[in-house]
């Protein structure tokens, strides 16, 4: 009887399973628990495990090449599975769907399957760790620098986590290891279907290239540069105590010398309103630089007055 168990690694995540990672921890659970309450675990290794006989004939028990990584040969082949599962199945089935991450979860199982039929020959085949080690795969790929620490204590990437476990698998399955019951060469053909996948599927490459695109931010118009700097339009409406304000120091600017003409303060009130209301004319018309020194006088006086009432 052949199973597999991966090594144990210590990630810290803060994750919740996905619909499919859920659905494959359940049934795993599920068929476990059978076998463990209604089954007999001989009994479930001849119904779901996979051995080579079950492709004699026509096709006898060939549902095995696909259940037979649902069924674990005790708790702890089923918990470090199940725990290498949710703790690296999570983060990529949200890069890609439940739907891909689902096949691709397959497909790695039945590499797994396909390579332990053509070189490990005889034997009953049982466990997910093909699979899982296809996911592990993927996890390498898509983060490969994140830090972690193996069995609590060695701090390594998730890219050196799988050089090391590939070559623990090539060891295992060249023999040089102590036979253990550890099914390597499935391992081995669940990473190569794995490798395979994300090199072939378009739908998972273009999944990884949304993932490394950062969404460009909407900048407000202000923030956006500009060639030319935004012009600054004068106030509009100056009052007259502006208005008096520039016509002193224009007359300052005056040459010295220049005689001013007596105004006659005493004039009508009605005479200086239209007298006022001319040199405002004259100056929307003209500027303020256009006033006389007498019309400059007239605009002080009547801004005094307006402050005195």
């Amino acid at each position: 009887m052949s199973h597999a168990t991966p090594p144990p690694v210590d990630l810290h995540p803060s994750r919740q399973a996905g619909t499919a990672v859920a659905w494959l921890l359940g049934i795993n659970i599920a068929v476990y628990f059978l076998q463990v309450t209604v089954v007999s675990p001989s009994d479930l290794f001849a119904m779901l495990g996979f051995h080579s006989r079950n492709l004699g004939g026509l096709g006898r028990a060939w549902w095995t090449i696909g259940t037979y990584m649902f069924v674990h040969g005790g708790f702890w082949h089923l918990a470090l599975n199940m725990y290498t599962l949710w703790l690296f199945g999570p983060r990529v089935e949200r890069a890609w769907t439940a739907g891909e991450f689902t096949r691709f979860y397959l497909f790695c199982g039945l590499g797994g399957w396909f390579l332990h039929l053509f070189m490990a020959g005889d034997g009953v085949l049982i466990g997910a760790s093909a699979a899982v080690m296809g996911v592990m795969l993927a996890y390498a790929t898509l983060w490969p620098h994140e830090r972690m620490y193996l069995f609590g204590v060695v701090p390594m990437t998730v890219r050196w986590l799988m050089v090391l476990v590939v070559l623990m698998n090539l060891l295992g399955g060249m023999s040089v290891l102590p036979d253990s019951g550890v099914a390597y060469l499935a391992h081995l053909g669940g990473l190569g279907a794995g490798w395979l996948y994300l090199r072939t599927s378009a739908s998972v490459s273009l999944a990884g290239m949304r993932r490394h695109v950062e969404p460009v931010p909407d900048l407000p118009e202000e923030d956006l540069p500009r060639a030319v700097p935004k012009s600054h339009r004068p106030p509009r409406g100056r009052d007259a105590d502006d208005a008096v304000a520039r016509s002193k120091a224009v007359t300052a600017r005056r040459t010295p010398g220049t005689r001013k003409r007596p105004v006659d303060v005493r004039a009508p009130a009605d005479s200086d309103a239209t007298r006022l209301d001319g040199v405002l004319d004259k100056i929307s018309a003209s500027g303020l630089a256009s006033l006389t020194a007498e019309e400059l006088q007239l605009l002080d006086d009547a801004s005094k007055r307006r402050r005195r009432d």
